[in-house]
């Protein structure tokens, strides 16, 4: 297949806040999952940390650019279907821009956008089906945007068992505000205290 690099979503200020982030957060240990990896930017900036990183991309042109332009190991897939395990750290650039479904393209560039009317609802998703493919002390590094309701997402971490902490921000200059959200389990509800 010939690389339509019109259907990728390259690295913008969203992906050098998250880079930013996993850089900080990632250990030389971690076995690390990137979700929607795009151009592969984010994976390849944390395999200089850790060797074990995998990534899922739905778009058949990003995954084949992430492996052969970036060296990225890719599965495609959606979100959590294609692997199995536990990981450390899991990366996720959510398509955090609410979206009516009028304004849909149906290309491939707007799966890496296209939040949905809320701009939540890939978010939802994430959430729901992370906890098991996350190990007992991973980390989720989620970014996102002040579009997609930030005690929106916190009410979603807690009722999947999760702390969420900002631990990156940038203020844009249309007056969108993109957060990094740290995300755990909240171990005290592990053990009932």
């Amino acid at each position: 297949m010939d690389i339509d690099t019109s259907q990728i979503y390259f690295p913008a200020e969203d992906t050098y806040l998250l880079i930013k982030a996993a850089r900080t957060e990632v250990k030389q240990e971690d076995r690390v999952l990137e979700i929607g990896t795009g151009s592969g930017a984010v994976a390849k900036s944390v395999a200089e940390i850790t060797p074990a990183v995998l990534a899922v991309e739905i778009n058949p042109h990003a995954a084949q650019y992430a492996r052969e332009v970036n060296g990225i190991e890719v599965i495609r897939g959606d979100l959590f279907d294609p692997v199995c395990g536990e990981f450390d750290l899991i990366l996720f650039n959510a398509p955090y821009l609410p979206t009516d479904p009028a304004e849909r393209f149906d290309d491939w560039l707007e799966y890496a956008l296209d939040g949905g009317p809320s701009g939540r609802d890939v978010v939802e998703r994430f959430l729901r089906e992370a906890p098991s493919r996350l190990a007992t002390f991973g980390r989720i590094l989620l970014l996102i945007s002040s579009l997609t309701g930030m005690n929106e997402i916190l009410k979603l971490c807690h009722a999947q068992g999760f702390i969420a902490l900002v631990t990156a921000e940038e203020r844009q200059e249309d007056g969108e505000t993109l957060y990094v959200l740290r995300i755990s389990r909240d171990l005290c509800s592990l053990c009932g205290t």
